[in-house]
């Protein structure tokens, strides 16, 4: 297929890698100089506008950061809609707002063009190995028509319901997450300062109910006093803000999450937000030193 893609970063450059060993042709829009880099090195096609991309393509993949950006790339002066012919599908990853989803989603179909929310997991380990899971909102017949091409960046494909159901999964996916490695740091914090092997109390605890993906991957990181981003920190802090915001609008109470957003915060406030969110450990560890 004729295949648009924006986002060339750590995971989206992997993805467009597998699409490209699979057959396709990809035409790309990348900004940044390190962006355009990696796409000449995978020996994309680099357009200079998203609706030059759109022009050339039969679905156009996004995966940036915010909201604002989704809307911009999509419905901006140089957006999709001002390249896209009728039957286009746009399948926007990233990890933004259902409202924003809907509403972009609902002035692209008065074009003709159709949108799919499909907001990944698994961060840039999956990515490398085409492990991605893709949570999924919009209609079952573009679903079908995308559903092969998801296939070859990830292996768990749901599809959640109609437009923005795939951010509500993504964003309950990532209160799930933060909570559980929020946990791990307290617990493996607390089995060290207490003269256990904090390694050995991970290993432990994993044949427990205590056990999780998040102190299976993440606590190792932890024990091992490995930093490097594997998922950003700053990711995980703009997510959870987006998830605290909706449940303010909705009168949701969420005490757990918005504890872990001030963890987050002071994360952020400590530098380590190109991080692993592992360092909500580091985070710990300074307040303790502070008492």
């Amino acid at each position: 297929m004729r295949i648009g893609f924006i986002g060339i970063g750590n995971m989206g450059s992997e993805m467009a890698r597998h699409l490209l060993a699979a057959g396709h042709t990809i035409t790309c829009y990348a900004r940044g100089a390190r962006s355009r880099e990696r796409a000449t090195g995978l020996g994309l096609e680099i357009a200079d506008t998203p609706a030059k991309v759109a022009t050339a393509s039969e679905v156009v993949f996004t995966i940036v950061t915010a909201g604002r950006d989704v809307e911009a790339l999509a419905l901006g002066p140089d957006g999709l809609v001002h390249g896209a012919r009728p039957g286009l599908i746009h399948v926007d990853m990233s990890t933004i707002s259902p409202a924003i989803t809907r509403s972009v989603a609902a002035q692209l179909r008065k074009r003709g063009i159709a949108m799919l929310d499909a907001p990944v997991s698994g961060g840039v380990a999956a990515a490398k190995t085409a492990s991605l899971t893709f949570f999924v909102g919009g209609e079952t017949g573009e679903f079908g028509q995308v559903r092969p091409l998801l296939e070859q960046m990830g292996k768990a494909i749901f599809l959640m319901g109609p437009s923005g159901t795939g951010q509500v999964t993504k964003l309950a996916n990532q209160i799930c997450q933060l909570a559980n490695l929020q946990g791990t740091a307290e617990a493996l914090l607390f089995a060290s300062a207490q003269g256990a092997d904090a390694a050995r109390v991970r290993e432990a605890v994993m044949a427990g109910y205590g056990g999780s993906r998040m102190l299976d991957v993440l606590g190792k990181k932890m024990v091992d006093r490995d930093f490097a981003a594997g998922i950003v920190a700053a990711l995980h802090h703009k997510d959870i803000g987006v998830a605290l915001d909706i449940a303010h609008e909705s009168g949701l109470a969420l005490p757990v999450t918005a504890q872990v957003m001030q963890q987050l915060n002071a994360l952020m406030g400590s530098g380590f937000g190109e991080q692993d969110t592992s360092s909500l450990l580091l985070v710990l560890e300074q307040m303790a030193r502070k008492k």
